[in-house]
């Protein structure tokens, strides 16, 4: 199984003339975060895409090309793209550019979004929420497939048998679905032949494992090849020596995001108890000691199968020492651990 991180590089807004400068410090950290995590040998880092005063990235691909000339090894991928507001040939070279910069490294996920700012910013109406994805998401694995390709569609001016570039230093990059629960999202990469990447942010990880089930039986019928499928999970994650101090560290830093993000979607703010109930040993918040999170990792493993596990490490305005220490406990202590702990159940079987 892949480990990795991912990040939306939640910041502190900054207001008047020095608006920039704390999203500048924060891709500088986020930079280091990079070159941590492909030192400590991980898999996957993936950037998310936001266009919000709390967030500090809104293209993707242009910081994990800047990732990709201080790293070595691992994957970059975005996490998402927000590809119902975007264009997806821009898309397609912006990422056959960062994947030709880092030898073959790059990875697209694709999603719809949890924030819908990116919609009247580029002038798009969110009555076509879904039509929007499924046409641009036709247009990229198109692209992604053929040099020279035609297209027809609603939501973007078409075009006849004209080529695409730069092409990737891969055969084709890979491209994920990014998916929150919704059933339509499991049968559109089934249908697709997509992996599909689940993030599970709340309640407990065993009330997605219909979710998964409806992913593969829909790949069965669809004639995929399920030996070659691909199901990767995503948990907000904070790693501590000790299990306690962890968690009271974190809490703070993490009811002040849920709880603003809440407030625009008219939920209760987030209390302790809610807090501490989804770090319990069933819980979706994987907050706590090396052993706990092996424990959980391997609990969700156990329950779905997944070929990837990506850890959302970076959350709220946590000082980046502190999540510099979190990225070096799960690269160099729980990621080996599950490792093994993997391989060897295979090799059982």
């Amino acid at each position: 199984m892949e480990l990795g991180l991912i990040t939306f590089a939640d910041m502190q807004p900054a207001t008047g003339l020095q608006s920039g400068i704390n999203a500048q410090q924060r891709i500088k950290d986020l930079m280091e975060e990079l070159q941590l995590a492909d030192q400590l040998g991980l898999d996957v880092f993936g950037v998310g895409e936001h266009h919000r005063p709390d967030y500090a990235v809104s293209s993707p691909a242009l910081i994990l090309a800047a990732a990709a000339s201080v790293t070595k090894n691992i994957k970059l991928t975005s996490a998402v793209t927000v590809l119902s507001s975007d264009d997806p040939v821009r898309v397609f070279q912006d990422f056959a550019t960062v994947d030709l910069l880092s030898g073959g490294r790059a990875e697209i996920m694709a999603g719809r979004g949890s924030f819908i700012e990116s919609f009247p910013l580029f002038g798009y109406d969110l009555e076509d929420y879904d039509a929007l994805f499924s046409e641009k998401l036709e247009l990229l694995l198109k692209v992604n497939q053929s040099e020279k390709i035609s297209w027809t569609g609603k939501h973007r001016p078409s075009f006849e048998n004209l080529g695409v570039y730069p092409r990737p230093h891969q055969p084709s990059i890979p491209i994920w679905l990014a998916a929150g629960g919704t059933p339509a999202s499991a049968v559109r990469a089934a249908t697709l032949g997509l992996p599909l990447m689940l993030a599970i942010i709340g309640g407990r990880p065993e009330q997605f494992v219909p979710f998964m089930n409806l992913y593969r039986e829909t790949s069965k019928k669809a004639g995929r090849d399920t030996t070659q499928w691909q199901l990767g999970v995503n948990n907000h994650m904070y790693v501590g020596e000790d299990s306690q101090k962890a968690a009271d560290e974190f809490y703070p830093y993490y009811a002040s995001v849920m709880t603003r993000i809440g407030r625009e979607r008219g939920w209760a703010p987030l209390t302790r108890e809610q807090y501490d109930y989804m770090r319990s040993p069933k819980g979706a918040l994987m907050v706590g000691s090396v052993q706990e999170v092996i424990d959980k990792i391997l609990y969700e493993h156990e329950l779905f199968g997944n070929t990837r596990f990506l850890a959302q490490a970076s959350i709220g305005p946590v000082p980046h020492a502190k999540t510099m220490k979190s990225i070096e406990l799960f690269g160099a202590r729980v990621a080996p651990v599950v490792r093994r702990a993997i391989d060897n159940s295979q090799n059982k079987q």
